[in-house]
C-alpha cells in the first residue's frame, strides 16, 4: 500500500511541474505582448460603448511592431557573451 501512496504523489508532482511551466510560458508571453493585447481590448470596450476606437487600435499596432522588432532582433549570438 506504501508503494501506490508514492506513485500517487510522483504524478502530483509531474502535473504542479507541468502546470508551473505553462504557467512561465504564459508569463513571457505577456510581457511582449501585453501592451498589444492590453491595447485592442481598450479598442473593443471603446467601439461597444459607442465611443471611437482608433486611438487605442492604432496604439496596438504600435505596441505589435514594438514586440515583433524586439523579439527579431535577438540571436543566439546574444547569448554567447561576445
Amino acid at each position: 500500500m506504501n508503494h501506490r501512496i508514492k506513485q500517487l504523489g510522483q504524478g502530483m508532482t509531474e502535473y504542479i511541474i507541468i502546470v508551473a511551466l505553462i504557467a512561465i510560458a504564459a508569463i513571457a508571453v505577456y510581457g511582449f505582448f501585453g501592451d498589444t493585447v492590453r491595447n485592442q481590448v481598450s479598442a473593443m470596450t471603446q467601439e461597444l460603448a459607442g465611443q471611437d476606437g482608433t486611438a487605442a487600435v492604432t496604439a496596438a499596432g504600435a505596441a505589435g511592431t514594438s514586440a515583433s522588432g524586439e523579439v527579431g532582433s535577438r540571436t543566439l549570438q546574444d547569448y554567447q557573451g561576445n
